[in-house]
């Protein structure tokens, strides 16, 4: 991922080592905060996302585990059933396009944050870079005309890198890191690409709206309940 700096990936790599502690301070200066529900925020010293006035959702970043793609075709017994550089491609494009939907709609309920396409003049435009980083769905469709299903107890599983960026200088001011599991169902279910879908934009939901009551108490101040 071009856009993703080496602290961020190693960072988030912490996270999904499943560390017993994280680091306290990262290396661009950002310390780490405690009581938000996001498993890890860091906030740069001083910065004051209230001040913003406008907000900009750029491009969701899509990555999958590594060796993803050779693992799920490890264990295929037909050429059918092989998933091809083509179908992880869309796989990742649908998961920006439900990433971008459900954090602009989730801004956008009212009342609504002023939702901008590029930085406006001053010093007043805060950029959302989200990236989901070792994506890792356990059974996905393939495009053939098979009649193969596929049982699993989850969905898989994802993280959410976001990174809060001023739109003037270009400075993280603050950046999340939140590990997701599909629901564990405790017994194999069949699982299709309409299922991880459902699964997956709950826990975009959530990481949505968790990012718009953290703005909304920012906005109301420390003395809201």
């Amino acid at each position: 991922m071009s856009r993703l700096t080496i602290s961020v990936i190693m960072l988030a790599a912490v996270v999904l080592a499943g560390c017993a502690t994280t680091p306290e301070v990262t290396d661009d200066g950002l310390v780490k905060a405690d009581g938000h529900r996001f498993a890890d925020v860091y906030v740069r010293p001083g910065a004051d996302p209230a001040h913003y006035q406008h907000l900009q959702v750029a491009d969701c970043e899509v990555a999958f585990r590594k060796n993803w793609l050779r693992d799920q075709n490890r264990d295929s017994r037909s050429v059918t059933t092989r998933l091809r550089q083509e179908d992880a491609d869309r796989i990742r494009s649908d998961m920006a396009a439900a990433c971008d939907e459900q954090f602009r709609a989730a801004l956008l309920k009212p009342p609504a944050y002023s939702l901008v396409d590029a930085p406006q003049e001053g010093e007043d435009t805060l950029i959302l870079q989200p990236a989901i980083v070792n994506l890792d769905i356990n059974a996905p469709d393939v495009q053939s005309s098979a009649r193969v299903r596929s049982y699993t107890t989850s969905a898989g599983e994802m993280t959410l890198v976001l990174e809060l960026v001023d739109g003037l200088t270009g400075e993280v001011q603050a950046r999340v890191v939140d590990r997701r599991r599909g629901i564990d169902q405790g017994m194999l279910q069949w699982t299709s690409s309409v299922t991880n879908r459902a699964e997956f934009n709950r826990i975009l939901k959530r990481w949505a709206d968790l990012l718009r009551d953290s703005f909304d108490r920012v906005r109301a101040g420390p003395d809201a309940a």
